[in-house]
């Protein structure tokens, strides 16, 4: 069987969906391999390299998909690549279904069978192949590089013959993945570190690397116990904006990366804490994508205010730190496809009723089969 890789088409997307480790793995399944190429230029991966690896390095695109079965991809293919896919064919990929309502139909229209990555469910099984983890990891840790990059003061305590500089006072909205390696990074960095997240279990992995925790503590925080925040009352967010004023007002950098996972992102950083903040002050908006978590953020633009704060509303962070970015998310499909691979027939044997496949795929034989993308009744 012929698994492809193509060139991404989005617009600022540097990643790729395999490298030259993955494909000797992939290669080593039985399956031949097509690159297209120039595929992996943005994330440090020459042809050369996936070609000593033992890839066919494919002109274009449709010269990677002809015969393919199985296609790994970052994003989901647009219009003019879906065409050229066969009916068929596995894609593997981060679809976003969510968020584009028009997408789900056309896979199955074309006949893709489809697995969308970031909607595995969160169970220890899927952990080496959790592709939000992966890459939000690696965001959190950007998010610091890039606000330090902009902060017009240095990060760590700086005693010099000249006076002493003071450590820039970090505080990290949200203590998932991207948060908790914020707020690691920063700490290495030498600031001063706070967190808070709605979730009380947050509470101690916050302390744990050395923050301190900022946070309301009621009923409804203590009924977060899953892996994403949940959506929470106004009685809720009036409490937690009124903590909130209070503590951006103090602080250098704001690192924003509360999501709610299917919906937009919960606006916590209002434009009146933005307009308390010390002329020279950092937010970097996690969240931008998804709207942002700060009222001024505008996605996919870096602005200063009037009262001189930056605002960073990069979309696609991974895709800033592509080579790493890149490692760990082959890694995550090359897993996927590994745990559901038949060695005799050496193809994939994608059960319906394994967990993993029910919470992941999206279209099979022209339906869709996933219950939040079926159409209304």
């Amino acid at each position: 069987m012929r698994l492809a890789v193509l060139r991404e088409r989005r617009a600022g997307e540097a990643r790729v969906a395999a490298t030259p480790d993955t494909v000797k793995k992939l290669i080593g399944l039985g399956l031949s391999v097509a690159i297209e190429a120039g595929a992996g230029i943005q994330s440090a991966i020459p042809d050369e390299e996936f070609a000593a690896a033992g890839a066919e390095i494919a002109p274009d695109a449709a010269a990677a998909l002809a015969g393919a079965g199985i296609l790994f991809a970052v994003n989901a293919p647009d219009e003019s690549v879906r065409g050229l896919i066969a009916p068929g064919t596995l894609l593997v990929a981060t679809l976003g279904a969510a968020s584009d309502a028009m997408l789900a139909p056309a896979l199955a229209e074309a006949k893709i069978d489809a697995v969308g990555l970031e909607l595995l469910p969160r169970i220890t099984r899927a952990q080496s192949m959790d592709v939000l983890s992966s890459q939000a990891n690696l965001a959190g840790y950007r998010a610091v590089i890039e606000g330090a990059y902009n902060f017009p003061r240095g990060f760590p305590l700086m005693m010099t013959a000249a006076g002493t500089v003071a450590p820039a006072r970090v505080f990290v909205i949200g203590a998932g993945v991207a948060g908790l390696q914020a707020i690691a990074t920063a700490r290495r960095l030498g600031g001063v570190v706070s967190g808070t997240d709605v979730r009380p279990a947050a509470k101690e992995e916050i302390k744990s690397l050395g923050a301190s925790y900022i946070g309301v503590d009621d009923e409804e925080s203590a009924k977060q116990t899953g892996p994403y925040a949940g959506q929470m009352s106004e009685e809720f967010r009036q409490k937690q904006a009124e903590l909130m004023a209070s503590t951006v007002a103090k602080n250098d950098i704001v690192i924003c990366t509360a999501l709610v996972q299917g919906r937009k992102a919960p606006v916590i950083v209002t434009s009146e804490m933005v307009a308390s903040m010390k002329p020279g002050s950092i937010i970097v908006d996690l969240a931008a994508e998804s709207g942002g978590n700060c009222a001024e953020t505008v996605p996919g633009e870096t602005i200063t205010t009037p009262n001189g704060v930056t605002i960073i509303g990069h979309r696609n962070w991974p895709s800033r730190i592509a080579v790493a970015a890149s490692q760990l998310y082959a890694r995550n499909l090359l897993t996927f496809l590994s745990t559901f691979w038949d060695k005799e027939a050496k193809q994939p044997a994608l059960k319906p009723d394994d967990d993993l496949i029910k919470g992941a795929l999206v279209t099979r034989g022209g339906e869709i089969v996933h219950p939040n993308f079926k159409p209304a009744a």
